[in-house]
């Protein structure tokens, strides 16, 4: 049975689901087979040890993360505020609004899955003019 570990899921405009191996480049080949990935979500889950090394925002639809296991602190950054969620409870989930720069600080050791509205998504090193929360 496959993993979403191992193998990620697109479901794309017309709501067909494809299963997709995780390869390294799987978000160039997300793009090149499946039209820039418009209108697509990805299903997907990682293991996370340390803090995201970057910020991501998606400008075209809320994403949605579920923590399966572990602690992460969530920072947020939309409208030139910034707003930190604690993910801490397995079970627990979070809807990032679209269009809002989001990285996530590691507590302990965490597994979270990721519903991922993938057109046009955005990475920076960080996008705040200045930072204002120590997290």
């Amino acid at each position: 049975m496959p993993q979403l570990a191992s193998n990620f899921i697109v479901i794309d405009a017309k709501q067909a689901a494809t299963e997709i191996p995780v390869t390294p480049n799987i978000y160039e080949e997300l793009d090149a087979n499946f039209e820039q990935f418009k209108g697509c979500i990805l299903v997907s889950e990682y293991t996370f040890s340390s803090d995201w090394p970057s910020w991501e925002m998606h400008p075209h639809g809320d994403e949605t993360l579920y923590l399966i296991s572990g602690e992460a602190s969530l920072l947020l950054y939309a409208d030139g505020e910034e707003r930190q969620i604690e993910l801490n409870t397995p079970g627990s989930f979070v809807i990032i609004p679209k269009g809002a720069w989001h990285t996530a600080f590691v507590k302990t050791s965490c597994r979270i899955l990721f519903i991922t509205p993938g057109e046009g998504t955005i990475n920076a090193v960080d996008p705040r003019p200045h930072q204002t929360l120590g997290v």
